[in-house]
């Protein structure tokens, strides 16, 4: 008896292993967005070969139709450096209005990493820090945005969370909203794609991922100085949509960029690249474009689970929660069955599959008085 509970107690928890580990980029029916898309290091592409760039991860996908014509490693778990400032931006800009205006703090000026230059005291506005984040990558913008919004870092860092999941980004984990290494903190090719594709529906986050030039006030009320986008794309790539780049110690050199020619919008993906990220995407893109006709998608972005937000005319606030709704769940699309087994299953804390085993085997295995009594 005592063989046979303890059997069932082991089938029980090596069962429980593979439902809490669907959440990184894998469904019960398999990778997120096809069969073909895993974190192998392999590249896979159907109707022509693409060059060899030198990233560990990256992707090519059509934004308009979803479908991912190349790719190699597209679910591997990797820090995404600054590009991760696109899930942060798809959170922030429905939530804040442009127009407000924001005191910099000394906490703002005493980030860490890239900094767009936020000055404790003076005063800015939500549109300004927005350009300072994508153009410049300004950590300091990022944290002076969150810190205005309800909840400050950490509900930022929720919101994050939350929001990949929405948009089906099964590989993505949030501890720090400014892409900084951190522990616990990563994403894949994949996920950025869903990233950009959903920021990309957004008037306001494709200006700003656009913009080459602008201007930032200077300490002291001393007039402004002129910052440009650090994604290169954008000056040397005919039809360049622009969206981010990133580049940490740890993550190397990360990528997000975009551009549309001939009816078509593609966005490019890489993570970790030791260097010449601008020319492999550029050379990513522009083998897409070229054989476009003759490729065959070999995945798909999802759909997210919740329709993107409605993009705010220029000049008109986004509208923000109403009181005491906050953290309140908002409405979804049905899940399919294998969805809701899934993710019923994510929420069931690890110790939950290993109770009743245990508790079974306390049960059988006490000796019945009677047998005990026998024995004395």
């Amino acid at each position: 008896m005592r063989l046979l509970l303890t059997a069932c107690a082991t089938t029980a928890l090596v069962v429980a292993g593979p439902l809490t580990a669907t959440a990184a980029g894998q469904t019960p029916q398999g990778p997120v967005g096809g069969d073909l898309l895993t974190a192998k290091p392999t590249v896979v592409a159907i109707g022509a070969a693409p060059p060899a760039v030198q990233a560990s991860a990256y992707v090519v996908a059509d934004i308009d139709t979803g479908q991912v014509l190349a790719a190699k490693a597209p679910h591997a778990q990797l820090r995404p450096a600054s590009t991760l400032k696109t899930l942060t931006a798809l959170v922030l800009l429905p939530r804040l209005k442009k127009t407000d205006p924001v005191i910099g703090s000394d906490a703002d000026a005493g980030i860490i990493g890239s900094k767009v230059g936020v000055y404790p005291g003076l005063r800015y506005t939500v549109d300004q820090l927005f350009q300072g984040m994508f153009l410049a990558s300004g950590n300091d913008a990022v944290h002076a945005l969150c810190a205005h919004d309800q909840g400050g870092v950490p509900a930022t860092v929720q919101r994050m969370n939350a929001k990949a999941k929405d948009l089906g980004a099964l590989d993505t984990h949030v501890t720090d909203p400014t892409g900084l290494d951190a522990d616990g903190q990563y994403s894949s090719a994949y996920d950025l794609a869903l990233f950009a594709q959903a920021g990309l529906t957004r008037q306001d986050f494709a200006k700003y991922a656009s913009t080459k030039y602008t201007n930032f006030p200077n300490v002291g009320n001393k007039g402004t100085y002129q910052v440009a986008n650090q994604n290169k794309l954008l000056f040397n790539y005919e039809g360049a949509l622009g969206v981010k780049t990133g580049y940490t110690t740890l993550a190397r050199n990360t990528f997000v960029g975009a551009a549309r020619r001939n009816g078509h919008t593609l966005v490019v993906t890489m993570m970790n690249a030791p260097h010449g990220i601008t020319e492999d995407a550029s050379n990513l893109l522009t083998w897409t474009f070229t054989n476009y006709g003759k490729l065959k998608p070999v995945g798909t972005l999802v759909k997210p689970a919740v329709a993107p937000p409605k993009t705010q005319p220029e000049g008109k606030p986004a509208t923000k929660p109403e009181a005491g709704t906050a953290g309140r769940p908002q409405p979804r699309t049905a899940l399919t069955p294998g969805q809701a087994v899934q993710s019923l299953a994510l929420r069931v804390p690890d110790w939950a599959y290993a109770a009743p085993p245990v508790l079974l085997l306390g049960l059988f295995l006490r000796r019945p008085r009677a047998l005990r009594r026998r024995r004395h």
